[in-house]
């Protein structure tokens, strides 16, 4: 008799725990669902105040109009739906219906701003990166290659990198699988227009960029170090909570 109370007690407590630890996962999960949702909603607003900001500008002198603010916040919701697909999985319909906007959303800001270089000339004409993936298990590659791009990005913060999942069912990738002629031959990166075909390494992408992105980082990195060695700033970084003070360059 005992002991079917101590079997029915600890299976009692298993299944508390077990259904304490699905309910917070649930919750949490639909909690970030919600929080992409808002960042998407207020991306949507910024695409549609940037479109009606180029129609009113476009008398004004092109010295006048500034970059596109709206490539961080598309790698921010990035982040969220990676982070989102991974916990919810692949075919989930939240996932697929937020991957579809989110898409059609870099695909907006990529036209916008091939618009503005358009009117304004090579000096406001970005450099993008278009890159195709399958997380489906049949591209080897396209895990390294993401990574890979990151890390460029973060050498060339001017870059702007769009990222596609090949299989998703939507027309306007479809067409931007046929401009550019992307087969079912995975990872495919797009660099001015031209279409390469699998993996490659930082050193070998940065030898496709143009010049003209090459020397905008390094000048602005050596304009950064020549303002901190003239007027050394203590540096408070709230984002982190960390706090940094520069010492004063040698003379």
């Amino acid at each position: 008799m005992m002991d079917t109370k101590k079997y029915i007690f600890t299976f009692a407590i298993t299944s508390a725990i077990f259904a304490t630890a699905f309910f917070a996962s649930t919750f949490f999960s639909n909690k970030r669902v919600e929080s992409v949702k808002s960042i998407q909603d207020n991306i949507a607003i910024d695409i549609l105040s940037s479109e009606t900001q180029f129609s009113l500008l476009g008398e004004v002198p092109c010295s006048n109009v500034g970059e596109s603010s709206l490539s961080p916040e598309l790698s921010t919701l990035g982040d969220k739906l990676s982070r989102t697909e991974a916990d919810r999985g692949a075919e989930d319909n939240d996932v697929v219906y937020l991957k579809k906007y989110y898409s059609l959303l870099q695909i907006k800001d990529y036209l916008l701003s091939k618009k503005l270089a358009n009117k304004c000339g090579a000096a406001k004409k970005p450099i993008f990166i278009i890159y195709f993936y399958s997380n489906q298990g049949d591209c080897a590659d396209c895990e390294k290659e993401g990574y890979v791009l990151t890390r460029l990005r973060e050498i060339y913060p001017d870059l702007r990198i769009y990222s596609f999942d090949y299989n998703l069912d939507l027309t306007a990738i479809d067409s931007m699988k046929t401009i550019y002629r992307v087969k079912s031959s995975l990872p495919a990166l797009v660099i001015e227009d031209k279409t390469y075909i699998g993996f490659k390494t930082v050193e070998e992408l940065e030898k496709l960029l143009p010049d003209t992105l090459k020397v905008a980082t390094t000048t602005a990195s050596l304009s950064k170090k020549v303002i901190v060695k003239q007027n050394p700033p203590k540096v408070t970084v709230t984002a982190t909570t960390t706090v940094a003070t520069t010492t004063k360059a040698a003379d």
